[in-house]
């Protein structure tokens, strides 16, 4: 009989250890460096930086093409005019600054 309640009782702690590892693997694989929940964020952070890029390669073609529009071989004498307004504070003679 002494034989038989020590069996049940090594039983008995050899299923909650495997509960246990169950438990601790199972939390390891929702929220560990490689969880699910940081698979969902890295996936959240790309998407956010991906949406910037489309932005700054937008950004990057307007500025390219200004540049291109106010080289040696291209010179638009609008946007000179509208940069020289901006940029410098310059008006024409024939105008009248109000403030």
């Amino acid at each position: 009989m002494i034989r038989r309640g020590r069996t049940q009782l090594g039983a008995l702690f050899y299923f909650l250890g495997m509960i246990m590892l169950g438990l601790y693997f199972t939390f390891a694989a929702v929220q560990g460096d490689y969880g699910l929940f940081k698979r969902i964020e890295v996936r959240a952070e790309g998407d956010a930086l991906a949406v910037e890029l489309a932005a700054l390669e937008d950004e990057v073609a307007r500025m390219e093409n200004l540049t291109v529009r106010l080289s040696d071989n291209f010179l638009d004498l609008d946007l000179l005019d509208q940069q020289a307004r901006e940029v410098l504070g310059m008006i024409r003679a024939d105008e009248i600054v109000i403030r």
